[in-house]
């Protein structure tokens, strides 16, 4: 019998979903699109959404996941819409009081074709657009990235969490050159 993902514990799922990257593909823009389109209705009208992550950077390698951001106004209550995207198929992996993630495409034998993160927040909180548009600008910035995740790969392929953690630096930097370059972009 197949072990449900909520009885797994955090070393079984990264066992079972490692940290993997592929060359970047062009279907990444079209699935952030249909997904998007998906979301909408279930999110405020006001909701902006986003393809964000390395799947949004066009010449990087990244793991086949496509992450999305979705900004919505303070005036509404994040665990409300947390109740509509679990019951339309969203699991919710982390969750603050200001933050919500996501994912979906996470099934019991592992990774469905299609995955996604969605980051829920509230407006303003979008440093990814930064780091995306920054990498998207400077290859050379965008270069820098994909050899330090060459570089973490093996290494955290079952640490999720270590792999993030290990990128913390470059990231932070390229986002503060990247705010100090576009001001106050979004």
């Amino acid at each position: 019998m197949i072990q449900k993902l909520s009885e797994m514990s955090l070393e079984e799922l990264w066992r079972l979903f490692p940290v993997f990257l592929t060359e970047h593909r062009d279907c990444w823009r079209d699935w952030y699109a249909e997904e998007a389109f998906l979301l909408k209705p279930l999110l405020p009208r006001t909701t902006k959404i986003y393809h964000v992550g390395s799947t949004a950077v066009k010449s990087i390698r990244a793991k086949p996941i496509v992450d999305i951001l979705a900004e919505v106004s303070e005036k509404y209550d994040l665990y409300d819409i947390k109740a509509v995207l679990v019951s339309s198929g969203y699991i919710c992996m982390a969750q603050s009081a200001e933050r919500l993630s996501f994912n979906k495409g996470y099934t019991e034998n592992g990774f469905a074709e299609r995955v996604f993160h969605l980051h829920l927040r509230y407006d303003g909180d979008n440093d990814e657009l930064y780091f995306r548009d920054y990498l998207n600008e400077f290859p050379d910035a965008a270069y820098r990235y994909e050899t330090l995740k060459m570089k973490l790969w093996k290494r955290f392929e079952n640490d999720r969490d270590g792999y993030t953690w290990a990128k913390t630096d470059l990231v932070k930097r390229y986002t503060s050159e990247a705010k100090a370059r576009y001001g106050n972009r979004y």
